[in-house]
């Protein structure tokens, strides 16, 4: 049976969930719990590879070929050495993804009609890039990026009604880092608003190195001593018990008042004694900077708190009943939480996998099919003469569209279409151009005539057609003129992009829009130049230029170009766009 899979590649714990139906169930990947420790074991060979709760076995015996929390050094130069092998961290990410997805396949019998992967709202393009390629190194497809604010809010939406236009804060303190965001909703779909904050190196782990430290200082030692043989296996036993007896401790005081920790070293044997009071004292400090952190992400947003629905706490470290008790008495706003927040973002990710996926309702299409595409009004002036032009050798020029009687205000239909279109038709063209005048050079390379010579080409009838480059500039002229201003054209409005900043998502988003349009897939098309490639090259090239993603927002959806801030930086991004990638796309083809 189809379903879609979400993967939350953790700091610490890595979980998956599938849906169906609009339902999103947890998948069970570990033999003792639904999730499995992020740990990778390399073997001595370097052709084994273990994940999950095999690799944390080996990691007793082998702790040299073992790695952890890599999740945190995505992005770093420097690689991981397991067993002397070096191997970057996103790659490990990788091989663990694969593994989740080979598994619940095995499971499920059959491989995910899609695949949703989650990140932290703060990682940069840099980040996402090389786990990306990471990910396609190890043939694996992702079908969407999705932050892990928008999938833990995805997730809270379908078990509750939010009005549209509802703003939800999201708190997400993980094993390894602390995201803050505000996701909107928006329909069906959710959008961050403002900018995500966060602490990139805080979170359960780091309340675990606390709780290990206070064992140290109560009992005088310390852990990390030379005196403490590590090559003893009694000694690296009972380490590694101890270490994951202060987890356990720091679990235990979510719900009890005090926990006794056994220590079990071979020069000593005893117990520590841990208060719940005495653990916040602890982390306080930490836990005050992510309601700072909290405060920035609600500011960005240019909103108030009052505006704010809910506080929903995600991660599995949010469980500690002093998150709850800081956010409400700081903030004074509602807080959600799910009975098990470890996996609100691998469901909400299933989820947003899901709903990408569902064609649409019956009643929309047949709607859309149903109305009429309004016919243009004739200007009925003669139009001035005109020389006519010798034959034209590209066949793929339109018929100018005859001049509309008067001018139309413009309104919420009339927007970035026509302006997409006349700035790929118009590069296009402009190309041409170059072509005419480099072949002209090389008939005559002395020629100081504009014109230049005839251009010879053929046509589909297998004739041959001459075309001067005046020709070309006078196609260009007549082009230019019937386009008008470039606020006049009919057509659906483009929708924002999701998210705050550039990422696959929005780009597959704008592919999926400019596709759509058929002013922007016949002017492509004039290159022979598919327009999936075109719409993708557009956003790339105004992505690399620099410009500004919300002032790319605000390119698409205004009503008008006219309506565009001048010093939008996305407007003299994209049209640059449009000539470098015509020129890359025709050179390719």
């Amino acid at each position: 049976m189809t379903y879609h899979l979400g993967v939350d590649l953790g700091t610490t714990y890595t979980a998956a969930a599938i849906a169906r139906d609009g339902r999103a169930l947890p998948a069970t990947l570990g033999s003792r719990s639904v999730a499995i420790p992020s740990v990778v074991y390399l073997g001595s060979g370097g052709d084994e590879l273990l994940v999950g709760e095999a690799a944390a076995r080996r990691a007793v015996s082998e702790p040299s070929r073992v790695a952890r929390e890599f999740k945190r050094r995505v992005g770093d130069p420097t690689p991981i050495l397991l067993g002397g092998s070096p191997i970057a961290a996103e790659l490990l990410m990788a091989r663990l993804l694969r593994w989740v997805v080979g598994q619940v396949a095995s499971t499920e019998g059959s491989s995910p009609a899609s695949l949703a992967v989650t990140h932290p709202a703060n990682w940069g393009e840099y980040k996402l890039d090389l786990l990306r390629q990471a990910i396609r190194h190890v043939d694996l497809k992702v079908d969407h990026f999705v932050s892990e604010p928008v999938a833990a809010a995805s997730f809270y939406a379908a078990q509750r009604d939010l009005a549209p236009g509802s703003v939800v804060a999201v708190y997400d303190l993980g094993g390894g880092t602390f995201d803050a965001a505000l996701v909107r909703v928006e329909g069906t779909s959710f959008r961050i608003v403002g900018r995500p904050d966060g602490i990139e190196r805080l979170g359960g782990i780091d309340f675990d190195h606390a709780i290990l430290r206070h064992v140290s200082d109560v009992l005088g030692i310390d852990l990390d001593s030379p005196l403490l043989d590590a090559d003893d296996p009694a000694t690296v036993a009972g380490l590694q018990q101890l270490r994951q007896d202060c987890v356990e401790a720091k679990e235990a005081l979510s719900v009890e008042s005090d926990v006794s920790i056994p220590v079990l070293l071979p020069d000593r044997h005893t117990e520590v004694r841990l208060t719940r009071h005495e653990f916040e004292a602890m982390i306080r400090p930490a836990l005050n900077e992510t309601i700072v952190a909290l405060r920035r992400a609600v500011e960005s947003a240019g909103i108030g708190l009052d505006d704010v629905t809910a506080v929903l706490l995600v991660g599995g470290s949010s469980r500690i009943p002093m998150v709850a008790h800081l956010v409400t008495e700081q903030l004074g706003r509602p807080v959600a939480v799910d009975a098990n927040p470890k996996d609100a973002v691998p469901l909400g990710a299933s989820l947003v996998a899901w709903r990408a996926a569902r064609p649409a309702p019956p009643q929309a299409a047949a709607a859309v099919a149903a109305t009429p595409a309004p016919t243009p009004a004739v200007d009925p002036r003669p139009a001035p003469p005109r020389p006519t032009p010798a034959p034209q050798p590209v066949a793929a020029y339109p018929t100018p569209a005859p001049m509309a009687a008067a001018p139309t205000p413009p309104s919420s239909g009339q927007n970035r279409n026509l302006y997409l279109a006349a700035a790929a038709l118009l590069v296009v063209v402009v190309v041409l151009v170059a072509i005419a005048a480099t072949r002209g050079d090389d008939d005559d390379p002395g020629s100081a005539d504009p014109g230049g010579p005839p251009v010879s080409t053929d046509d589909t009838n297998g004739t041959t057609d001459t075309t001067s480059l005046d020709d070309i500039l006078g196609q260009l002229e007549d082009i230019s003129d019937d386009l008008g201003g470039l606020g006049s054209g009919q057509g659906p409005a483009l929708t924002a992009l999701p998210g705050s900043e550039w990422s696959d998502e929005a780009r597959a988003d704008y592919v999926s829009q400019c596709v759509a349009s058929p002013d922007l897939s016949a002017a492509a098309t004039l290159g022979s130049i598919p327009a999936e490639d075109m719409c993708g090259c557009m956003y790339d090239r105004t992505r690399d230029a620099g410009a500004s993603f919300a002032d790319f927002n605000d390119l698409l959806t205004a009503a008008d170009i006219s309506e565009v801030d001048a010093d939008n930086t996305a407007q003299d991004a994209f049209t640059t766009a449009g000539t470098g990638c015509v020129t890359d796309l025709m050179g390719a083809g």
